[in-house]
């Protein structure tokens, strides 16, 4: 029988509810940060990599260049330099001289607090405005990273493969006040429960409300 959005709804509220339960302390990120500029850098890292990586390799990059003015002027060989590990490092190092450039540019060397202004800065996508937005500006948002589009599909709550699409989906199912502090809880369970290759449907709470689970 085809679960109606109602029920589907219902449903997410309950997995966010027990997740809350679960994981009432892991209600935030792993990237390592002292300010929103930082967050961002990392964030545009992140891609690709993990957060444990970033976090060894930022504090180098933060030392050489601690703000947006002295990145905005950096060579791009010496970002690749120091950024080598992450992966992707050439496509990075302009991301975010480009990045720090605009911000230099355009909004006086600050972070702007705003998804339009965020998402118009050189690689800046929604994943990285919503972390930045509702970890250092306070304002809710659905954190589409590879956990929570693998753990939202195997729950049941989307179809879609599309991340804009997954958070439209998401964003319909949860109370907006819920929104960032799921993501954070859905990508810890990502890391540890249901993993990717043969997730541990066994040890999940979530199982009596993950079609998934049920069926392992």
């Amino acid at each position: 029988m085809k679960e109606s959005k109602r029920a589907r709804a219902d449903r997410a509220v309950r997995i966010a509810a027990a997740l809350a339960e679960w994981y009432p302390d892991d209600n935030h990120g792993a990237l390592a940060f002292q300010d929103p500029f930082e967050l961002l850098v990392a964030t545009i890292l992140s891609a690709q990599c993990t957060d444990v990586k970033v976090n060894e390799v930022a504090p180098a990059l933060f030392l050489r260049f601690p703000d947006v003015a002295s990145l905005a002027g950096a060579r791009q060989e010496d970002v690749e330099a120091l950024i080598h590990a992450t992966g992707f490092f050439r496509n990075k190092a302009r991301s975010l001289l480009g990045c720090a450039e605009a911000l230099q540019k355009n909004h006086g060397g600050k972070v702007p607090d705003t998804m339009d202004a965020l998402t118009a800065l050189p690689g800046v996508g929604r994943k990285t405005a919503n972390v930045v937005l509702s970890t250092c500006f306070g304002q809710p948002g659905i954190i589409v990273d590879t956990h929570v589009s693998r753990l939202s599909q195997r729950l049941g709550l989307t179809l879609q493969d599309d991340p804009e699409r997954i958070e439209s989906d998401l964003q319909v199912l949860l109370p907006k006040t819920s929104w960032t502090d799921f993501c954070h809880r859905l990508t810890w369970l990502g890391r540890r429960v249901c993993v990717a290759r043969k997730p541990r449907c066994d040890q999940c709470r979530l199982k009596p409300d993950c079609p998934t689970g049920r069926l392992a």
